[in-house]
């Protein structure tokens, strides 16, 4: 149904220009087009990525000025000065970037309004863009001999364009660095754990939305014939984002959908509020700012979500049953040193959180840390895997210093980790969070992605995906979105994305809490035969019976210090255990 759907509407806007329809939809369908290259960057942006611009309407008046002053000034040709105006939009993109996104909160908005009004005055203050008036008689997109000028034959090579961003995008989401790209949505911490440079993927999609949009001002320049600041202003950088939430800012099909509603919409109500109100003004901006507030409200996946929950769900075609393995690393020697943490040390201000903590993890061997509830266990976690840095002491692993770098440095080296509290992506499947863990076991980047030439290596990272799945007995969840399940088969799934980076070292904090007994039975049986393969594991839990059945040795924490280090037998059997448990030594 879904492909019936898609191939209707790819029909009727083939036919549309060939239709006895009016001039005047012809030329809204043009507009629709030229917005929704702009939305769907907002939608790898805002929707995936996280974060909020302002400012689109820039870099879509980069574009149409430099095919306006190119073409007419020095008579270039338009299929040149595209190339020249996504370089030089490319390039102030990631500058921009660069600075703007080591913002947070509301200053990355805020920053993007400021340069957004900045280059908006910049264009109107110089004379040789002609200034407020702009640039005139810029000259028709020709197309093997045929000047595209009018409203029909333009209208092909837009919604060509229009369509290979949307399917590029829909590509790019379904892809190694698609799901990084939604891994930076819910923060940085999960993400770097599995290896993915966050502020770089920020600054891809940052990039990869000025570029859509300035070829949406390529074309707006040779449509309109003319430019001027006027479309390149603020209110057009909120109106994008409007049109991109409305339709739903989350869906690629949503952005198209958006773009329509508010083109059509704006233009009906600019000559039916007049007539109501009894006088002249831009009255469809209220509308507008009432009904962005509805769809915050009632409706923030927008509209393209209630014709996404009529269709029927997508199941991936499992095509990866005969891809080629991924290269696993080289495991260490029996009883070799993996993991050395000698008097590490974490102060916040005047806390002692870790006090010159120190024990040792070798290979084939599963240490359990435990200790009552804030007695530093998670901390000490964060330590290791680069998510804190140490105040003092040294964190080794497999003989390298790793204390001080990032998560991502760390996990590169064959760390890895689940967490207190599940980090996972809900709008994603059970197999794409899992496949998450192996980011750095693949290496194809955006445009191969774009263009489909990703896909022998995407098939390797799913049946990897896949085996993990099975080795801890997910595999028949494996389509369902991570969202829906409880929080035992989450916690599991944590473990299996863990896996799936292919680590010498697995950090598991707290992998029993939420399962039943017989998925604590299966745990029990999953880390006792990672244990047998070789894998070193340093465990946090708070179920003794777990940790005494599964750990070779026991590190006991109290207040951030630690108590004692022995056999499950001599932690068993230790009176300040007890004590610290307990609060007595009887």
């Amino acid at each position: 149904m879904r492909r019936g759907f898609l191939i209707f509407f790819v029909v009727v806007l083939g036919l549309l220009p060939v239709l006895p329809v009016p001039e005047f939809w012809i030329t809204q369908a043009n507009y629709i087009g030229l917005y929704a290259l702009v939305a769907i960057g907002l939608v790898l942006l805002t929707g995936v990525a996280g974060l909020t611009s302002f400012g689109q309407a820039a870099f879509v008046g980069m574009g149409a000025y430099t095919a306006a002053y190119l073409s007419t000034v020095h008579g270039m040709s338009p299929w040149f000065t595209v190339w020249i105006g996504l370089a030089i939009t490319g390039g102030f993109a990631l500058v921009l970037g660069w600075i703007t996104l080591r913002m947070s909160s509301h200053y990355l908005p805020l920053a993007t309004i400021a340069w957004g009004l900045s280059l908006y005055y910049l264009l109107g203050n110089i004379d040789a863009l002609g200034k407020y008036d702009g640039l005139l008689g810029i000259p028709a997109i020709g197309f093997f001999g045929i000047e595209l000028k009018s409203g029909r034959s333009f209208y092909y090579l837009l919604w060509v364009i229009v369509m290979l961003a949307a399917f590029g995008a829909m590509h790019l989401l379904d892809s190694r660095v698609g799901r990084a790209l939604r891994a930076v949505k819910g923060g940085s911490t999960m993400a770097e754990a599995m290896g993915v440079d966050t502020f770089r993927i920020k600054v891809t999609a940052f990039v990869l939305a000025a570029l859509l949009a300035s070829v949406s001002g390529w074309l707006f320049a040779h449509f309109q014939r003319t430019v001027n600041p006027s479309p390149f202003g603020l209110k057009m950088g909120i109106e994008y984002l409007f049109m991109a939430v409305l339709g739903g800012v989350g869906h690629v099909w949503g952005a198209i959908a958006g773009a329509g509603i508010v083109k059509i919409l704006e233009d009906q109500l600019q000559s039916l509020l007049p007539k109501l109100m009894g006088s002249d003004g831009s009255y469809e901006v209220i509308v507008f700012g009432i009904v962005l507030v509805l769809v915050l409200q009632y409706a923030r996946d927008g509209v393209w979500a209630f014709v996404d929950a009529r269709l029927p769900p997508v199941r991936r075609k499992v095509d990866w049953a005969n891809a080629p393995a991924l290269t696993e690393r080289a495991r260490p020697a029996a009883g070799e040193l993996v993991l050395d943490v000698n008097a590490v040390r974490k102060e916040f201000g005047g806390l002692v959180a870790v006090n010159d903590v120190s024990f040792q993890v070798r290979a084939g061997e599963i240490l359990g840390l435990i200790g009552p509830n804030g007695a530093g266990k998670s901390t000490t976690f964060n330590l290791v895997t680069g998510v804190l840095p140490a105040t003092r002491g040294e964190v080794k692993f497999r003989g390298e210093r790793i204390d001080g770098l990032a998560s991502r440095r760390i996990a590169q080296r064959g760390v890895s980790r689940t967490f207190q509290h599940v980090k996972m992506i809900a709008g994603m499947t059970v197999l794409e969070n899992v496949a998450l863990g192996a980011h750095l076991r693949g290496g194809r980047g955006v445009a191969a992605a774009m263009l489909r030439l990703d896909r022998a290596e995407e098939r390797s990272l799913l049946r990897e995906a896949e085996r993990q799945l099975t080795r801890i007995g997910m595999a028949e969840h494996m389509h369902e979105l991570a969202g829906n399940l409880a929080l035992g088969p989450q916690r599991l799934m944590e473990i299996a994305r863990a896996l799936c980076a292919d680590p010498a070292l697995l950090l598991l904090d707290e992998p029993a809490a939420g399962l039943r007994h017989k998925e604590k039975q299966a745990l029990v049986d999953v880390l006792r035969q990672l244990r047998g393969e070789g894998l070193s594991i340093l465990l946090v839990e708070h179920d003794m019976d777990l940790v005494m059945e599964v750990t070779d040795r026991i590190v006991v924490m109290e207040f951030g210090t630690k108590l004692i280090e022995g056999t499950p037998e001599e932690v068993q059997a230790s009176p300040a255990v007890r004590a610290a448990y307990l609060g007595t030594e009887h």
